[in-house]
């Protein structure tokens, strides 16, 4: 039962922050900006930040039933809430370039997590490697929106 308890513990915190994102939506100011041709139709944004919260939320999960209270909890945490911020940054603030800084904060977070849960539960190093992935491409496709804005 304590698993579970936990377990859910870790859901409610990443859905307090996925909703930042449903909090601050891209909107007309997102719309109106110039794109690269690249750029993902809007629907695929909710299906891959819906299965990557999922993921993170148990990868957070399986490092604190392993090893509790670690530093690399604190990293997860510390991602979460950069995760979060992102949101209110580019679309609550319509900072492009400010985003991109708080991005690369969030990649190094992503990254160091990895990292830190490799040594304590593979299986949330392994969880992590789709949420790099995905913010290392939302990382270029900020890059280019400052470039281009």
């Amino acid at each position: 039962m304590r698993n579970i308890g936990s377990l859910a513990v870790f859901a409610v915190l990443v859905f307090i922050a996925a909703s930042s994102g449903a909090t601050f939506m891209p909107g007309e100011w997102y719309a109106s900006l110039q794109k690269p041709s690249w750029t993902p139709p809007d629907w695929v944004f909710p299906v891959v930040w819906t299965i990557l919260y999922i993921m993170i939320a148990i990868a957070g999960w399986l490092v604190w039933k392993a090893a509790g209270f670690t530093h690399a909890i604190v990293v997860w945490g510390i991602a979460l809430i950069l995760n979060a911020l992102w949101s209110y940054v580019m679309f609550g603030r319509h900072e492009i370039g400010l985003a991109l800084v708080e991005l690369i904060a969030l990649w190094i977070a992503i990254l160091l997590f990895i990292i830190m849960a490799w040594r304590i539960d593979r299986r949330a190093s392994y969880l992590f490697l789709p949420y790099l992935a995905w913010v290392s491409f939302a990382g270029e496709l900020n890059f280019v929106l400052w470039q281009l804005n």
